[in-house]
């Protein structure tokens, strides 16, 4: 396979991670033009962010298992159609309710794009080097993509409506689609990966509960019935997840992955680096359009330094995962996210348009650098033939992070979002007191999960999966 070719397959792959992430953080600046507009209350405003989010991180595990079943090519073009018609719908939506259903149909579609392209990366980019690099721009696109949504967002809603941050989705699924059906060659897996209901049944079931009470418990009261009724469940299914999954012989999700420090201490960053995202983003546009009284362009400017930050420092820690390992980005993320953080607790109704670009621009680059460590201590170590598991896992925690990040935001600083003439950033400090939390974990992770001994336990977890596969994967060939 050409260079040429290669780079065009990257380009397609990328062009579905660009719309599935920016369409995670583009309706962010729209939540103020939706609560007026379809006069939506507070929780379904945090609906409409996490249905997407929640939906993506529970089909993400099942869409790259049957990526890996029935082809990666046919499942990718799938995602990309039920995308668009989902896109579609939420364009038109004549109400909050049929908007959320819109957009749990767009998180259905991208669930098939990420990790099924992420695997197609995997398995054209076989060399050590040229993997390396196309991974790291996938992460950087991660960034950028992410960062550009409230932008883009901005100048949609300011020129047209709300509705147009869902259009723009329609030309890019299109390009993705040819793209794919005449550069992109079909894939399967040699290990047919069985479908397992019942582990994804319980995942999902403890993803939503955990959500659903965070999110409704302000409204209902944390003593309503109804609340503890639902974490008491999703407790459960978290608990019989683990004892299922731990003795299936092909799961859901495989646990073993977990026993390497590397890919372990990125999933846990990832789920707490896009905590502090997801919650930054949905209460700094509040922030901005209510507290503030700054239009969504006006809001989208200011959003600008993230964009800078992302389109520059993305691409450089790709580089620097590449030459030095993940440890470098990892704490220069957590340093800045933890800094962003500490400024978020001083900001107050009046403070300067260049503080809020400064607290942007250092939040913008601590979240760029992540990133591409990330996607990089997904598939390392990993047998090639389970990197689209592995990477799912990670895509997974992602949203993950951001649904857990808007939740948050009614449970610790609920009176800053539903309550009329509240001083929004005093009630939303006790979020930012918990964002420094994460970046100081993040700080620590990042430590802990690239020293020397915990690359070992990665050299030891390679054989153990590839060995116990080999018995099975013998049988499919015979």
């Amino acid at each position: 396979m050409t260079s040429r070719r290669k780079a065009i397959i990257l380009v397609s792959c990328c062009l579905s991670l660009l719309i599935v992430s920016m369409d995670a953080t583009i309706v962010n600046v729209a939540i103020p033009s939706i609560r007026t507009d379809l006069h939506a209350s507070t929780s379904e405003l945090q609906w409409v962010v996490d249905v997407y989010t929640l939906v993506l991180a529970s089909l993400l595990m099942l869409s790259g298992a049957t990526g890996d079943r029935f082809g990666r090519r046919r499942v990718f073009q799938i995602g990309l159609v039920v995308f668009a018609i989902g896109s579609l719908l939420c364009s038109m939506a004549p109400n909050i309710d049929t908007l959320i259903m819109a957009r749990l149909l767009q998180a259905i579609g991208g669930s098939m794009l990420n990790p099924v392209a992420l695997s197609i990366i995997s398995q054209i980019f076989t060399g050590r080097v040229e993997r390396a690099r196309a991974l790291g721009f996938w992460g950087a696109v991660v960034g950028i993509s992410m960062a550009l949504g409230p932008v883009v967002g901005g100048l949609l809603i300011e020129l047209i409506s709300w509705r147009a941050v869902f259009w723009i989705n329609l030309p890019i699924c299109l390009a993705a689609v040819i793209l794919t059906a005449i550069f992109v060659p079909e894939t399967k897996s040699q290990t047919m990966r069985n479908i397992d209901p019942v582990g994804q049944g319980l995942a999902v079931t403890f993803l939503f509960g955990v959500v659903f009470t965070l999110i409704e418990g302000p409204g209902y009261g944390w003593t309503n019935p109804r609340v503890i009724a639902v974490a008491v469940v999703a407790a459960i299914a978290f608990v019989a997840f683990l004892r299922y999954e731990s003795r299936r012989h092909d799961p859901f999700i495989d646990l073993r992955f977990f026993r390497s420090v590397p890919f372990a201490g990125a999933t846990v960053t990832a789920v707490c680096a896009f905590s502090a995202w997801g919650a930054f983003l949905f209460m700094m546009s509040l922030y901005l359009q209510g507290e503030r009284g700054y239009s969504a362009m006006h809001t989208g400017l200011v959003y600008a330094p993230i964009a800078i930050g992302a389109l520059v420092f993305s691409p450089i820690s790709g580089r620097m995962v590449g030459r030095f390992g993940a440890r470098p980005s990892l704490l220069v993320a957590g340093v800045l996210i933890t800094t962003a953080s500490v400024l978020l607790t001083f900001l107050t109704k009046t403070t300067p348009v260049w503080g809020l670009l400064v607290i942007f621009a250092v939040f913008g680059i601590g979240f760029s650098m992540v990133n591409a460590p990330i996607t990089n201590a997904a598939v390392s170590g990993m047998p090639l033939d389970r990197a689209g598991a592995a990477s799912a896992v990670t895509s997974t925690s992602r949203q993950i992070g951001v649904s857990i990040g808007v939740a948050l935001c009614g449970s610790i600083a609920g009176s800053a979002i539903s309550t009329s003439g509240a001083d929004f950033a005093a009630s939303a400090r006790p979020l930012w007191f918990a964002s420094i939390g994460i970046g100081v974990v993040i700080t620590v992770l990042g430590y802990l999960s690239t020293t020397p001994a915990a690359f070992r336990s990665a050299e030891r977890l390679a054989p153990l999966i590839a060995g116990a596969r080999e018995p099975k994967e013998a049988a499919n060939v015979g």
